[in-house]
């Protein structure tokens, strides 16, 4: 290890542990290096304009061979090199929250396939793995231990007596913060954020960073390109703080960065904060030495607002806000993941009203509402639990299918325009709208928006002319293609929100290396618009690279929730 990274890691060390115990640690850390050095293969890091994020379960799509054989075929048949990067969210062997309650990090769930499986769909793409370290599963092999008072498992916990003092930490569910749990000590009330079933692990132990810490270079040695940091705002617990985005929390990520920038730095680090967007960003920390990505959070809730007000004011007010960065640093742009639509991230947005709002549409679209419990006892909302092509359109409403899919189309181009790398969910992908007996059936909100859906009802779907799933996949796609050969796109390219009126969300970007500029428009109204040529800061003729035509007149017309890319028609 050069000497630059292992004074780096031991100031991190002394910021977690002390003086006295940073040195141990250290060498613990150096081992794992020694361990994991030469068996992790290189692979080009970085992103250009050509990537894009599929999110999916192993199992969302299903056939008559394991699930990950599935995926894979799907993806070679339907989607090739579109998606650059995908995320198979959970794949070990879990006991609840469909998946996130990890029982073993280092195994494939059977019934999914196997690590060869795995590394088949590793050798096509960047493969992004979640790595599920704030807490574990109650039945996982550490807690396992823990009950049996094993000493290699000692302090892997948060112990507190029944009566302590809480009421600063954060709450993300309406759930008790201590769940009780028998041991071969007795009974003791551990540490749980997220449910009884998912108890925290104690990063105060330096053997559990030294555990997890082999955890993700296991990953990485099987093929993951990127680490998606699940609920990594609460890994470091402080009582008499909200125990969230603590200074110890941010210097693990460091840490994990620097370990990774020795043995695999192209491995990307993306940190999931579902947070307001002000705490969202700080987990870039010092230009990108922390995530390299973070979610756009802020994005979901603020397009649904805009396309339900028929006004990009507030989308465009704070996306104009946005910031480069750095050349190692960029925003993961998202309408729609496998869970809800975070309300958190529009925390100083949106007024309480506003969000209110938000709230009764999730409900009167046959969705619901998940809330978090505040510090005094209150509700409000965390996320809006129904799929995001029902968000944009009303389920109970009498729409032609073709205006429901050009209403929907507008919010998923906006994430492709912007500067960032898309991230496309695979219902999104397909259209999917709320899965009622997904929600029967589990009893579970977020289930609504979890599907599990024939690879052959897939197939005959998107085959079937002026299908719902079929119009938005070959859309979808089309314009990911079309993006794909656009260098103006490139993450890295300046951004610019421009101000046509609050009916349309407009966006120039500029790509310095090729000098590629390119200019899209977005009409969030069901009314046509019209716009004075002028307005645009594009040389005339310009051509819309989604349609092919050439606008050369005074004005430009858009029809209601037309999408247009627009380049100079010399292509300058």
């Amino acid at each position: 290890m050069e000497a630059q990274a292992r004074e780096q890691i031991l100031s991190r060390l002394s910021c977690l542990y002390g003086p006295e115990q940073r040195r141990v640690v250290l060498g613990g850390i150096e081992e794992l290096v020694r361990n994991y050095s030469g068996r992790i293969s290189s692979r080009p890091g970085g992103w250009s304009e050509k990537d894009a994020l599929l999110i999916s379960y192993a199992d969302s799509i299903l056939g008559d061979r394991p699930p990950l054989q599935v995926l894979a075929e799907f993806l070679g048949e339907h989607l090739g090199d579109l998606a650059t990067f995908v995320h198979l969210l959970p794949f070990y062997p879990y006991s609840s929250d469909d998946g996130f309650a990890v029982e073993d990090f280092r195994a494939v769930r059977p019934e999914l396939g196997t690590w060869e499986d795995v590394a088949r769909l590793a050798a096509n793409y960047r493969l992004v793995f979640d790595a599920v370290i704030n807490h574990v599963s109650a039945s996982s092999v550490y807690m396992n231990g823990c009950r049996r008072g094993d000493p290699a498992w000692a302090d892997f916990f948060i112990e507190l007596e029944p009566g302590t003092d809480t009421s600063a930490v954060l709450r993300t569910r309406d759930l008790p913060l201590l769940h009780e749990f028998d041991t071969a000590a007795g009974r003791k009330h551990l540490w749980t954020t997220f449910s009884a079933d998912q108890p925290d692990l104690n990063y105060a132990n330096p053997k559990v960073l030294l555990e997890i810490l082999d955890v993700l270079l296991f990953y990485a040695s099987q093929g993951a390109a990127m680490l998606r940091l699940d609920a990594v705002p609460y890994l470091w617990k402080e009582l008499g703080t909200s125990c969230a985005h603590l200074p110890q929390t941010h210097q693990i990520i460091k840490l994990i960065r620097n370990v990774f920038d020795v043995v695999a730095p192209h491995v990307l680090l993306l940190t999931e904060t579902n947070n307001p967007h002000h705490e969202n960003v700080t987990y870039f920390g010092d230009r990108g030495d922390e995530a390299q990505m973070i979610y756009n959070f802020a994005l979901a809730p603020l397009i649904l607002w805009s396309l339900t007000k028929g006004d990009a004011s507030v989308l465009s007010q704070w996306a104009g806000g946005l910031e480069q960065i750095s050349g190692r640093a960029t925003y993961l742009n998202i309408t729609a993941t496998h869970d809800g639509i975070g309300m958190r991230p529009t925390e100083g947005i949106l007024d309480q009203a506003s969000r209110q709002e938000l709230v009764q549409l999730a409900y009167d679209h046959n969705g619901d509402m998940t809330g978090k419990r505040n510090a005094n006892g209150s509700v409000s909302p965390y996320e809006l639990n129904l799929s995001y092509f029902d968000a944009v359109n009303d389920p109970n409403a009498d729409v032609s299918v073709e205006l429901q899919v050009r209403r929907f189309m507008v919010s998923q181009a906006i994430p492709l325009c912007l500067m960032g790398v898309p991230g496309v969910y695979i219902h999104s992908m397909l259209g999917s709208r709320n899965d009622y007996a997904g929600v029967k059936k589990s009893g579970r909100a977020r289930s609504i928006n979890r599907a599990q859906l024939q690879l052959s009802q897939v197939r005959a779907a998107l085959a079937e002319p002026g299908s719902l799933g079929g119009m938005v996949f070959h859309e979808l796609t089309r314009m990911l293609r079309l993006r794909g050969g656009t260098s103006a796109f490139h993450p890295n390219a300046s951004q610019q929100v421009l101000e046509l009126g609050p009916a349309i969300f407009a966006v120039s970007r500029h790509n310095p290396e090729t000098d590629e500029k390119i200019v899209s428009l977005h009409n969030v109204t069901k009314q046509p618009l019209t716009l004075a040529a002028t307005a645009l800061p594009i040389p005339k003729p310009c051509r819309d690279i989604l349609t092919t035509e050439v606008l050369a007149g005074t004005t430009l017309e858009l029809a209601p929730y037309q999408v247009r890319w627009l380049q100079p028609a010399g292509g300058a």
